[in-house]
């Protein structure tokens, strides 16, 4: 099992119980080193001195807020202890809110939530009360050196946090959202039909980093000693003239891609004779 991020007591009225928190997602990608073109050897980075132009050891190193242009006050790691409220050890739920009532705009990081051995028990009551309420726990966290608001789920069995963003730094942008346009209801119900043709169940499986994959291929071949195939470029986009035109040309590609129906119990083919599977195995 990896190591956890936090542990601590998640609180729940007089009821407490040990947790710990494990990462729930981390983003995968191939990484690059930074090369010295000529003779391909890797480059340090390093902290330098702007005052003297030195090299700084990471022993000499401290972290420092500028309060004002080019003055520093320095702040110790022992000092940020000092400073750290309950939340840093105590996760206290704050109330319940309805989970639609939440956009996920303000969601951040997810986590895994365990409790340890003398935990079992609340942490088992909590997860069934909010399945069956599907209410979901507001509380507060601190860790990385912040406070966070966070949001408690029942998921699978068990439950997850996903920390979030505070009002302030959720940002606006001027003029969103749709425009003020008069739309045909004809074109509305295409649009409705064309929703219908692309839907399915949800299945993260199935969606991959084409990227990713193309960058793998890409240094295989260089390994290999080949020739970098350039991929298809998509062709260039005219903007939409007759929308009620391009809906029901998108419709009838949709249709046309629409899975076979599944095969009826009295359509399956025969279950191979035992003998055969026998002599297979």
């Amino acid at each position: 099992m990896p190591s956890s991020v936090w542990s601590g007591h998640l609180t729940f009225g007089l009821i407490s119980m040990p947790v710990r928190l494990f990462s729930g997602a981390r983003s995968q990608s191939i990484s690059f080193n930074m090369l010295h073109r000529p003779d391909k050897s890797r480059l340090k980075q390093q902290y330098v001195c702007q005052a003297d132009g030195q090299v700084v050891e990471r022993n000499e190193i401290v972290k420092g807020y500028e309060f004002r242009k080019d003055e520093y006050i320095v702040i110790e790691p022992d000092e940020i202890k000092k400073i750290e409220p309950q939340t840093a050890k105590t996760m206290e739920i704050l109330e319940f809110v309805k989970a639609s009532e939440v956009d996920p705009v303000y969601f951040e990081s997810s986590y895994y939530m365990m409790p340890e051995e003398a935990g079992r028990r609340p942490y088992a009551l909590l997860t069934k009360a909010l399945e069956e309420s599907e209410y979901v726990a507001i509380a507060k966290i601190t860790m990385h050196n912040r406070e966070y608001t966070v949001f408690l789920r029942p998921h699978e069995g068990g439950m997850m946090l996903h920390t979030m963003y505070y009002a302030e730094e959720v940002r606006k942008v001027e003029g969103f959202g749709a425009p003020e346009v008069e739309l045909k209801e004809a074109e509305v119900k295409v649009a409705h039909q064309l929703i219908e043709a692309l839907a399915d169940e949800w299945d993260p499986e199935k969606y991959k980093d084409n990227f990713q994959e193309n960058l793998k291929k890409l240094i295989e071949t260089k390994l290999e000693g080949g020739e970098i195939a350039e991929v298809e470029r998509p062709k260039k986009l005219a903007p939409v003239v007759d929308l009620m035109a391009a809906l029901k040309q998108s419709l009838a590609q949709m249709e046309g891609r629409k899975k076979p129906a599944a095969t009826t119990a009295s359509e399956e083919p025969a279950a191979e004779p035992a003998k055969s599977r026998r002599k297979r195995g």
